[in-house]
């Protein structure tokens, strides 16, 4: 597979000590719709891990976290006709991401939605892994059933 076609971009799985997960809910999507972990692109020559970190403090405001684990590979998925926009017309078929598996070792009053000017999530939740997949809008379902995968272990007896 071609890989330059696709925008490199980070994910984050925010792990409670207890073993659920954070959820965030993107702004301006319905309540039962649009929750997801946080995700967002790297810039040019950007470490992976210092983008995801980058990333999930702008979109939950956490800087407190520890690394657990990352993919070895980029998974990725292309981008539907109907929600391609901009990025398709700068010439990206989809997205190649990386994720991490974090645990978060604050506590939560360091969570800030606002804490970017791009706010992305309205809401957030703590929840079971296992049901990522099932939350996730259908185009990155398989990514998210491969991540959820790969770091099940972390979730405990919270899967």
């Amino acid at each position: 597979m071609d890989l330059s076609q696709y925008r490199p971009n980070v994910g984050v799985l925010l792990f409670h000590p207890d073993g659920r997960v954070w959820y965030g809910h993107r702004a301006g999507l319905e309540p039962n719709a649009g929750w997801q972990f946080p995700q967002g692109g790297v810039d040019p020559g950007e470490d992976l891990e210092v983008a995801a970190r980058r990333e999930l403090a702008e979109e939950t405001g956490v800087r407190s976290a520890s690394l657990l684990a990352r993919t070895p590979d980029w998974l990725t998925y292309d981008y539907p006709p109907d929600v391609a926009g901009s990025k398709v017309a700068r010439g990206w078929r989809g997205q190649k991401q990386v994720w991490f598996a974090l645990r978060f070792d604050g506590d939560e009053t360091e969570i800030d939605l606002t804490a970017d000017r791009h706010v992305e999530f309205d809401a957030w939740r703590w929840g079971v892994l296992g049901e990522a997949p099932d939350l996730i809008v259908a185009f990155k379902r398989e990514v998210y059933v491969r991540v959820v995968a790969a770091f099940a272990g972390f979730a405990g007896g919270a899967r």
